[in-house]
């Protein structure tokens, strides 16, 4: 039975990838070993075939011991130990949440079921290094996985609607404490008129005391249409990702342009798309329509309607949830090669945990 180490367990990622675990019965298949940063020696969680105390995650001593570590702590704790361990001699398999290592050339970007072939190929040749892709990104290959399975898109352009908790933590509990500052004060004054009240709200999200350490500027009320650092080419890093780790998924000969802007938006979890699709040739609605709902088990289409759209096609219809929902399906104006979509996911599940929940037991097997 091969000896699994787990890495940043306790974060919202590697929260959600235990609570998948456990649902799936996973532990059974491997020993299991909890690594900290800050607490060695207090107990481990109780699980199938586990080891009872935590061990030190800064100590290469117990890591080296392991055949497997999945690490969701984080990318400064990636360029800090894998290269260590890698230095030491340690050749187990690395499965990591963090973007560190996605591009290198020696890592395989996982996303089954889209690139299951290829994470079996790759662990079959001995490849060591398996990264979970971007969260919109698989996202929006998991909604349009029938279209590129036919080889038949020719270009997208993504307009994101990300949620606060794709920041982080303490970036979803800043704009629970946001919306708090605006309850406290509209709370003073639920009789005003409403420019008058909307005046007030935009004093106070502009004001030294609204709370926005972690963002550094006001959600609530409001839309960040900027994520991640500065590219050269004007995009944002979460705008260059779409390209390089949607091609790197799906091995393409010939590069599919995808690009758009991301944008921050007030939901606590889920990630939304709004989806401009150039396919390489004209199709029927009903033939895009069927090749995107037979495409894996975790899509759903969505009927293009005002009821089904607005109760199916949400953050808070689909928060905790496995599927991929996708609708707004229709051609677009400009010709029958165009079309409009809107998905949907949740981004701590396809988004992060559960692909590398998918790797770990193809890994194990």
């Amino acid at each position: 039975m091969k000896k699994v180490g787990f890495i940043g367990w306790r974060g919202m990622v590697g929260s959600v990838l235990m609570d998948r675990m456990l649902s799936e019965n996973d532990f059974f298949r491997m020993e299991s070993y909890f690594f900290s940063t800050s607490q060695k020696g207090n107990a481990a969680p109780k699980v199938t075939n586990g080891h009872q105390t935590l061990m030190s995650a800064l100590e290469t001593k117990e890591l080296l011991k392991m055949d497997i570590l999945v690490s969701c702590q984080g990318g400064d704790y990636t360029q800090e130990m894998f290269p260590q361990l890698r230095k030491d001699g340690w050749k187990g398999i690395w499965i990591d949440a963090a973007s560190t290592l996605r591009m290198k050339d020696d890592s395989v970007i996982v996303l089954d079921p889209v690139n299951r072939h290829h994470i079996r190929e790759a662990l079959h040749k001995g490849v060591t290094n398996f990264v979970g892709g971007n969260c919109t990104v698989s996202l929006l290959l998991i909604a349009l996985h029938g279209l590129f399975k036919e080889n038949l898109v020719e270009w997208v352009s993504s307009m994101t609607y990300q949620a606060a908790s794709g920041a982080g933590a303490k970036n979803m509990i800043e704009l629970l404490d946001q919306m708090r500052s605006v309850g406290n004060r509209f709370g003073q004054n639920p009789a005003m008129e409403a420019l008058d009240l909307e005046r007030q709200m935009a004093t106070l999200i502009t004001e030294g005391s609204f709370p926005k350490t972690n963002f550094g500027h006001p959600l609530a009320l409001n839309i960040l249409p900027w994520i991640d650092s500065e590219m050269p080419n004007g995009q944002s890093k979460e705008e260059w990702k779409a390209q390089v780790e949607a091609n790197k998924i799906l091995q393409t000969t010939t590069m599919i342009p995808m690009d758009g802007t991301c944008v921050r938006v007030g939901a606590l979890r889920c990630h939304s798309q709004g989806l401009t699709i150039k396919l390489k040739k004209s199709a029927q609605l009903a033939t895009v329509e069927e090749l995107i709902r037979s495409a894996n088990p975790w899509v759903e289409l969505v009927p293009n309607n005002k009821a089904d759209t607005l109760a199916k096609l949400t953050p808070a219809a689909v928060s905790g949830k496995m599927h991929v929902p996708i609708g707004r399906l229709r051609p677009m104006t400009m010709g029958g090669d165009f079309f409009n979509a809107f998905t949907v996911g949740d981004q701590l599940l396809w988004g992060a945990a559960e692909p590398l929940r998918c790797v770990l037991r193809m890994a194990l097997e």
